[in-house]
């Protein structure tokens, strides 16, 4: 008979400033077999201290802290004891959702909602995303912040010489999940003023996240960005976020349509129905690329955007937080190349023209 080795649980440090909300989360992460919460701390000091005495696997952070906020705590244990962090934020008001993505900018890994309790209609939905994400980040290598200053930006590389596009591109289509606001950051942050064509992303993220991940993005990539709404003209040089719990689509007309057609791969929005709707409409004018994330969403259907013509690009391993959605667009020949997003941007600078001034 062959042995089944059991598989050690994840172990868990819990930060969080408030004794209700450490209850709530050490009750739902404990709740899982998969995770073992090793210790709770309520301010910044005490957790980097912990995270150097119990080197836990995970850490979840909450944001306001006293003292040491979770910003500091964030940056002071990436810098000596590197470890896998997420943020929580109870808050949904945009531009403290902003704010809490500085927590990326600090070392973190992602960004999720608190629920607020048993009573919030949305806490089984909340509940079971962190415990996800915490057993998912147990996977992810560690990479150490160092507290010096940041190394200079890499000359750009220009695209792959095997990159050959002769239809001049009138859309960039992204797709996202975990990791992905830091890799979309990356990414806008690198095209370069007058970039010739609409944004259009779709980003696997918490309700009520998407005007702050808009806000955040706008401020820290130096690219404009805001949340789609239905009938949105697509302008070039602009980015536009899907908002919460529908499909954003891109039409002929070169105008944005949102539709509550059911989830798809779990997800409302999804990757998929932007990239089916690109590869109709815009076809060998698009370009589409898919960032880090978990699951198959926009795989299949980047394949089909290669199909119709578009430059399709997917993140490559050694800088995607998470390789699953990427990777299977490997796996089905749907992506032409795998790059680093600021390499990513460099082919599309390349290949898109610049906006008359």
């Amino acid at each position: 008979m062959k042995k089944h080795h059991a598989v050690a649980p994840v172990r868990v440090l819990v930060v969080d400033d408030s004794a209700v909300c450490r209850e709530l989360l050490v009750g739902m992460l404990s709740a899982d077999r998969r995770v073992q919460v090793v210790g709770v701390e309520a301010d910044g000091e005490a957790a980097v201290q912990a995270a150097a005495r119990l080197e836990p696997d995970v850490i979840t952070m909450d944001i306001h802290l006293p003292g040491l906020d979770g910003f500091a705590a964030t940056r002071r244990i990436m810098e000596t004891c590197p470890t896998r962090i997420v943020m929580v934020t109870a808050s949904s008001i945009p531009q403290e959702v902003a704010a809490s993505f500085r927590g990326l900018e600090s070392g973190a890994l992602t960004v999720l909602a608190k629920p607020a309790g048993p009573g919030d209609p949305r806490f089984a939905a909340l509940r079971d995303d962190i415990v996800r994400t915490v057993v998912l980040m147990a996977e992810v290598p560690v990479v150490r912040r160092w507290p010096t200053a940041r190394a200079a930006p890499k000359e750009p590389a220009g695209p792959p010489a095997a990159v050959l596009h002769r239809t001049p591109l009138r859309l960039v289509a992204i797709g996202a999940s975990t990791g992905g606001p830091l890799a979309l950051q990356g990414l806008l942050a690198r095209l370069r003023p007058g970039f010739g064509a609409p944004v259009v992303i779709v980003q696997h993220i918490s309700t009520g996240f998407a005007d702050g991940l808009a806000q955040w993005l706008t401020r820290s990539a130096g690219f404009p960005v805001q949340v789609a709404a239905d009938g949105d003209r697509l302008c070039s040089g602009a980015a536009y976020v899907a908002p919460d719990g529908v499909h954003t689509i891109v039409q002929a007309d070169g105008r944005i349509a949102l539709s509550e057609a059911p989830p798809e791969y779990g997800f409302r929005p999804a990757v998929s129905c932007l990239f089916r709707s690109a590869a109709e409409h815009y076809g060998a004018a698009a370009a589409g690329v898919l960032l880090t994330g978990m699951g198959q969403d926009g795989a299949q259907e980047l394949k089909l955007m290669r199909e119709a013509g578009a430059l399709t690009l997917v993140q490559d391993r050694a800088s995607a937080v998470i390789n699953g959605m990427p990777g299977e667009a490997l796996r089905l020949g749907g992506a032409m190349h795998a790059l680093a997003p600021p390499e990513i941007a460099d082919a599309l600078n390349a290949l898109v023209p610049a906006m008359e001034q």
